[in-house]
């Protein structure tokens, strides 16, 4: 099951990148889906497939909220933090955890270090002294 997942995060960001659904790029995305090797990992759980699906749903609304904050008061001030990666994070585990910090507008990943920390900048309200 955690299989069919992997490739259809593949197929889902080959369909991003090209953003075409012609009969020829399917099968072009299929190919490249499939033959993209799987690597080496531990095989992740369908519980943690789960959970990170489940913080993306929950993402959506915030990410509006956060947008409309943003324009309706200033956020003048960053912060640029480091945070842990969560044990036994997979790379498709990992880029999804990367994509849900930076679908926020308020965060983003700088940078990810294979030591297991992610360098993410912030925006917030600078509070009034």
């Amino acid at each position: 099951m955690v299989g069919h997942l992997n490739f259809i995060l593949r197929l889902t960001i080959w369909f991003l990148l090209t953003a075409d659904f012609s009969v020829a790029n399917i099968i072009i995305g299929v190919s490249i889906a499939l033959l993209l090797p799987g690597g080496k990992t531990a095989r992740e759980s369908l519980k943690d497939w789960l959970r990170v699906l489940g913080e993306i749903i929950v993402a959506i609304p915030q990410a509006y909220i956060e947008a409309f904050e943003i324009i309706l008061r200033p956020h003048n001030h960053e912060d640029i933090t480091m945070e842990q990666v969560k044990p036994r994070r997979t790379p498709g585990l990992i880029f999804l955890d990367i994509f849900l910090i930076t679908f926020t507008p308020k965060t983003i990943v700088l940078k990810y270090h294979e030591a297991g920390w992610y360098e993410v900048h912030r925006v917030r309200r600078r509070r009034k002294v």
